[in-house]
């Protein structure tokens, strides 16, 4: 049993497939799958995917990419939705300096208003973090985050920052890129996060693993990213199964 904690099942490459591509995460063994919406279609879509399968949750906040698209009457709408029974985080929120579509600074004042609100609404956080890892460290000190804590998603940072957003309560997640023969920062980062702090994804359908990478990415393949963690730990598939999955359950409050 394995649970996916970021996928985007909402996004434009499942729009004709998305009933085929669950029904094989499920013969996989993935037990639960957390929706993650970004923007207002994505979000939109997240919710009705959850009402339709008892076992997909959300996750719901707007990307950095967007955040000059974000104003307060996003971030009430935000809050409503998070008080649905089955919208377990905040997010994804983050900074976003690779594709710098949004000015930085408008970029950290959504970030921080998503903080609050993970805050107030006692729910986790699922922090993007793309290029900006002193800025997104310093926002998550400053903010106090780690009263919510969450996910670093798709960890990409060194052993320091991730020694720094765990002690701010924060998991290490890894998905496909765990898996690529270059990406030596990682796969030592793997090594180091403690057990009850580690949990797996897949992004889908961006970063499918090897050996998919470069195709689109499907639930399914979090296997193999648990099956790379596994390896480069040094414990059994099956341990880090049931590990990543009790994490994931604890806290997520599944």
């Amino acid at each position: 049993m394995l649970i996916d904690t970021h996928v985007h099942l909402n996004a434009d490459q499942f729009a004709d497939d998305v009933d085929d591509v669950i029904r094989r995460a499920q013969e996989a063994g993935i037990d639960k799958m957390i929706v993650v919406g970004f923007d207002t279609k994505t979000i939109n879509l997240a919710m009705e995917l959850i009402e339709t399968y008892p076992f997909l949750y959300a996750a719901v906040g707007w990307h950095p990419v967007d955040a000059v698209d974000f104003d307060d009457d996003k971030l009430a709408w935000l809050e409503e939705l998070t008080r649905h029974p089955k919208v377990v985080a905040v997010g994804e929120t983050g900074l976003d300096y690779y594709w710098d579509k949004s000015p930085h600074d408008v970029q950290k004042e959504a970030f921080r208003k998503q903080i609050a609100l993970a805050k107030k609404m006692k729910l986790p956080l699922i922090i993007h973090d793309r290029e900006a890892h002193e800025d997104i460290t310093a926002i998550l000190r400053e903010e106090e985050a780690a009263e919510a804590g969450g996910i670093m998603h798709c960890f990409q940072g060194d052993e320091e920052m991730a020694k720094a957003c765990l002690d701010m309560n924060f998991y290490i997640s890894f998905g496909g890129p765990v898996t690529f023969k270059n990406a030596k920062l990682p796969k030592e980062v793997a090594k180091i996060v403690p057990d009850d702090r580690l949990l797996i994804e897949t992004d889908a359908p961006y970063l499918a693993p090897h050996p998919y990478r470069g195709k689109r990415n499907e639930p399914a393949y979090v296997r193999l990213v648990a099956e790379q963690l596994a390896e480069l730990r040094g414990i059994t598939y099956e341990e880090l199964a049931a590990q990543t999955t009790k994490n994931a359950e604890t806290l997520f409050r599944l």
